[in-house]
């Protein structure tokens, strides 16, 4: 589990089914975090002016005001990262979610470890400010110090192993494509070979003694994942 020090993160679950919306609710205050609801479009952003949260989770199959217009008038609200759910997994309403601002889309059913995994994932990347040292299972992250230990060993890491690092761990039970691996840690026009991406891992896993690939897995054909359960 991802233990982080969080100063007042705020999160709006809109989902138009009772049942979804208490079961996140409550998984979310448990966790520590400042929670409001809303069933519907018009209600959500009306809490939104006077919640001012920073993720919002927002469904997309909802009567009335659906959920891709409920995410065009947040994104005028302010920086609010949006997190979409839907039913549907069709890659026309991925692309035009995405398209109105999403920071990012998940489909239903989805585990609430998945779901939690992703907010901390957009908390550490739009909102820094609001993390200080991070815990996430044996690792923790001090990004001031550009440190990271594991099982309270400091691990000797060059400049790209530490950003590699983080952001596997940041994401930890999501996996990550070899190209949005080097989009967000090399940069979007790095013109070398993805097997740079195989090189780190492979440093990465002797410095962590993971010599079974138990830590940090490899899905054939998909990417990388960091298992801490």
């Amino acid at each position: 589990m991802q233990q982080q020090q969080l100063k007042g993160v705020k999160i709006l679950l809109v989902d138009d089914e009772p049942t979804i919306l208490q079961f996140l609710e409550l998984g979310l205050l448990n966790e520590g975090f400042d929670v409001q609801t809303a069933q519907d479009g018009i209600t959500a952003f009306t809490v939104a002016q006077q919640f001012q949260p920073h993720v919002a989770v927002l469904d997309v199959m909802m009567p009335g005001m659906d959920g891709f217009e409920v995410c065009k008038l947040l994104k005028k609200l302010g920086p609010i990262a949006v997190i979409m759910l839907t039913a549907r997994d069709e890659v026309d309403d991925r692309v035009r979610g995405l398209t109105l601002g999403a920071d990012d889309y998940m489909a239903k059913p989805f585990s609430f470890e998945e779901l939690l995994a992703r907010i901390h994932a957009r908390i550490r990347n739009q909102f820094p400010n609001l993390l200080a040292e991070q815990s996430i299972g044996p690792f923790r992250i001090d990004d001031r110090r550009k440190e990271i230990s594991y099982d309270g060993r400091v691990l000797e890491l060059s400049p790209t192993e530490y950003e590699l690092l983080k952001f596997l761990v940041i994401n930890q039970g999501i996996v990550l494509s070899k190209a949005m691996i080097l989009d967000k840690v090399w940069g979007y026009d790095f013109g070398g070979e993805e097997n740079i991406v195989e090189v780190y891992i492979r440093s990465l896993r002797d410095k962590l003694g993971d010599k079974e690939h138990r830590l940090i897995r490899t899905l054939r054909g998909a990417g990388y994942r960091v298992d801490l359960t």
